[in-house]
């Protein structure tokens, strides 16, 4: 920046500051370590040390370089030990703290350097400790009392007292990451609203693609689908390798079995099966392909490997039962499900209740058994709860089926109620369930405004299906339509694009495809 005053720590700092909150994570790096170097010049350990740090956080939250966060992290404390000051062993404790070990020793260290930080009026790490104590507790299963510490940093980070931007952004994607981890909707959404104008300030949105990883999390589960690919197109353009890059394309995979493109979801997946964040989207992958084996393959070998908090149990056992039932493996559906229950009774997320009533609905409905009805009303209310439309409406669809055979107008009321929220959140695979069941039913499917495209809307999932490859079975089976309607859309594809056989609709779709449209 010009008319910086390059020779004091301080004024290097402040420059870095600017940069940061401008979006420039490049500049604001190169900045933060003029700043370390000129600090320790100036005999200023604990500021020094405060640039280590934000340096180390720079290079792991930023930009996926772990092992150098560890060495600055490091070479931050080793600062902090010969300071002697009352707050450099407030940072020490944190940093012991982030170490990990035993719960208790943890919580202990954590609520120790809060109370140093009040001691000395050090609001940012005052706010750090109480963030990070809050993740860890959630982590551990503790989500009630991990919450009430993270909703505490946030309302402190949003009266404007925090002024390190790293902690600002850290706590910010700390709460994303609780609030995705537990299927936490309304909590984020009332953060990120209170949040905004801190947000703006700092061009906080303009973090690293962790964080937004993470929010975008949030979206899919608050079915705003077309918001969470922007969050995670940005996350995948900020980050060029490692981990983090990987967790954003389990995501954008996840985001691509639930809008039923399952073949860009499987190009996606490839060479993940390592990764934690890949085992769910690939075993719903495997469900929706119609290969439940693998899918549960999958399942048990995550929930073998040890005890699963229950926000991460609770959806695995959930696609199991699915599996299960398209096996006609009734017992164990029942078995899972009942398992489900138990770890909904365990706690209060109205997520985990809703995935056990959906389960425990499937499985009445299967066995003839039970009150399926009852079960999609809660399940329905439920999500509601948490605003979670799209899961409300599958629920809608299910509850339709109940109805289907007894009370045939009531299910066609449900089920286009349930087209009409997937098709607008962008849930082909379920849209085309629910058009499935109403044409079964005699009622329309589809009452949309005409379009002015060539092809109509089911002539182009039919010529991007044979762009990859599908046989008329098999996108008879992806859109639940006859294979002689499939013939059907096939030829007249054909005869509108002035094509003369499949191969040349292929090419077609693929060259469409790389354009970005059809």
């Amino acid at each position: 920046m010009e008319g910086v005053n390059s020779d004091s720590g301080s004024a290097l700092e402040a420059a870095a500051r600017q940069w940061h909150a401008e979006g420039d994570y490049a500049g604001a790096l190169a900045g933060y370590e003029d700043a370390f170097t000129q600090y320790q010049a100036e005999g200023q350990t604990e500021a020094a040390a405060r640039a280590a740090r934000t340096i180390g956080w720079f290079r792991g939250w930023v930009f996926g370089e772990w092992a150098i966060y560890q060495g600055w992290s490091t070479r931050a404390e080793s600062l902090l030990q010969g300071a002697g000051s009352r707050n450099a062993i407030g940072w020490l404790r944190y940093g012991e703290a982030r170490r990990g070990g035993d719960l208790e020793v943890q919580r202990r260290c954590y609520l120790e350097a809060i109370d140093i930080a009040r001691s000395c009026g050090d609001i940012d790490l005052e706010c750090e400790a109480t963030a990070s104590l809050g993740m860890m507790l959630v982590f551990s299963g503790l989500v009630d009392e991990g919450m009430a510490h993270l909703d505490h940093a946030l309302a402190t980070i949003c009266g404007g007292a925090v002024t390190e931007l790293p902690v600002v952004e850290g706590c910010l994607c700390g709460l994303f990451n609780a609030c995705e981890r537990t299927h936490d909707v309304q909590r984020a959404e009332e953060w990120l609203g209170a949040a905004e104008e801190v947000m703006r300030r700092g061009n906080l949105m303009a973090v690293a693609g962790y964080c937004r990883a993470h929010y975008a999390g949030i979206l899919l589960s608050a079915g705003r689908w077309s918001d969470a690919e922007v969050e995670l197109t940005r996350a995948l353009a900020l980050l060029t390798d490692g981990q983090i890059r990987e967790s954003a394309l389990c995501r954008l995979a996840d985001l691509r079995v639930r809008q039923g493109r399952l073949e860009e979801a499987a190009v996606l997946l490839e060479d993940l099966d390592h990764h934690e964040d890949a085992r769910f989207p690939l075993a719903s992958l495997h469900a929706a392909q119609g290969r439940p084996e693998l899918a549960i393959e999958i399942i048990d070998r995550v929930l073998g490997d040890g005890d699963l908090p229950d926000y991460a149990e609770a959806p695995l056992l959930a696609l199991a039962v699915e599996c299960h039932l398209q096996l006609d493996e009734l017992d164990q559906a029942r078995t899972r499900s009942e398992r489900l229950t138990d770890v909904a009774r365990s706690q209060s997320s109205k997520v985990v209740r809703g995935l056990a009533a959906v389960s425990r609905g499937r499985v009445c409905m299967a066995i003839g058994e039970g009150d399926a009805r009852a079960c999609w009303h809660q399940a329905m209310t439920l999500y509601g709860e948490v605003r979670m439309p799209v899961e409300v409406a599958r629920a809608r669809l299910e509850l339709a089926r109940a109805l289907a055979a007894h009370r045939p107008t009531v299910a066609i009321a449900e089920a286009t109620a349930a087209l009409t929220a997937l098709e607008s959140h962008g849930a082909a695979r379920a849209a085309d369930e629910a058009a499935a069941l109403l044409r079964s039913l005699g009622a329309p499917a589809r009452t949309g405004p005409k379009r002015r495209t060539t092809l109509t809307k089911r002539e182009e999932e039919v010529l991007a299906l044979v762009g990859h490859g599908l046989t008329n079975a098999e996108i008879a089976a992806r859109l639940y339509i006859s294979t002689k309607t499939v013939e059907h859309h096939v030829g007249r594809m054909l005869a509108k694009l002035g094509l003369r056989s499949r191969s040349e609709a292929a090419a077609h779709a693929t060259r469409a495809a790389l354009s970005g449209g059809m």
